[in-house]
């Protein structure tokens, strides 16, 4: 199994290229803003070609770029429906005076890239699975940061891990997503945490959309959320 990423964009949301080794073809992971550099870099270093875009969320910190891969490498995106619409209009879900200040702080004018729909968008839905050559993703439907918030699930072969998840902004090492911008929902977060999250083994490594990667295990004892939702409070 070959994983690899990289901090994109001025929100630094991690990018990654899932394979089952160097020289074959490959999932982009939430492919964010300045994302297709570090893209087309990774798939270079490791002769990979891309052949899936998956997103976990339609933020525009994860999805910026994902038009654009499709677009080099003529691949798929998986996208929950409930996000779709996101993928042409990304600044929908975030109120027009956090869209203002959004440009402010990332210094962009008054005129946005065109956004449009990928040729190629597929339905990723609770419990659907599908193949990148030969890796295996499982999705999990997750909804409380926005509706279609999902995190994805691989096998991972060895002994101390059992699977990889990719989780966006649904699960941090030692937080959750923020429930507060447009579409999200903290009681839908704290069920899919208590249904989606404390069911899984220990040994799941959780790599987020942004900071550093964590465990299951881990969160499972130390995020004061999950922390909280397993005593039942």
């Amino acid at each position: 199994m070959l994983l690899t990423s990289f901090p994109a964009g001025p929100l630094q949301a991690n990018c990654y290229l899932v394979a089952q080794g160097p020289g074959s073809g490959c999932a982009v992971v939430d492919p964010g803003m300045d994302a297709i550099d570090g893209v087309r870099a990774a798939a270079a270093e490791h002769d990979l070609t891309p052949q899936a875009v998956l997103v976990t969320h339609g933020h525009f910190d994860h999805l910026w770029c994902a038009q654009d891969v499709a677009a080099e490498w003529g691949c798929p995106v998986w996208i929950h429906p409930a996000d779709r619409h996101l993928l042409s209009d990304p600044m929908a879900a975030i109120s027009n005076e956090s869209a203002a200040m959004l440009r402010s702080q990332l210094g962009l004018d008054g005129t946005l890239p065109e956004f449009v729909e990928p040729a190629d968008v597929r339905d990723a839905v609770d419990g659907a699975t599908f193949d990148v050559d030969g890796v295996t993703f499982t999705v999990a439907h997750v909804p409380g940061h926005t509706p279609g918030t999902l995190y994805y699930l691989i096998d991972y072969p060895g002994d101390e891990v059992s699977q990889v998840m990719f989780s966006g902004d649904f699960l941090f090492a030692g937080s959750i997503g923020r429930t507060d911008l447009v579409g999200g929902s903290h009681p839908q977060m704290i069920d899919s945490l208590r249904d989606k999250v404390l069911p899984l083994q220990d040994d799941v490594v959780v790599l987020p959309g942004h900071g550093p990667q964590t465990s299951i295990g881990r969160e499972r004892t130390t995020n004061p959320y999950l922390v909280q939702i397993a005593e039942g409070l």
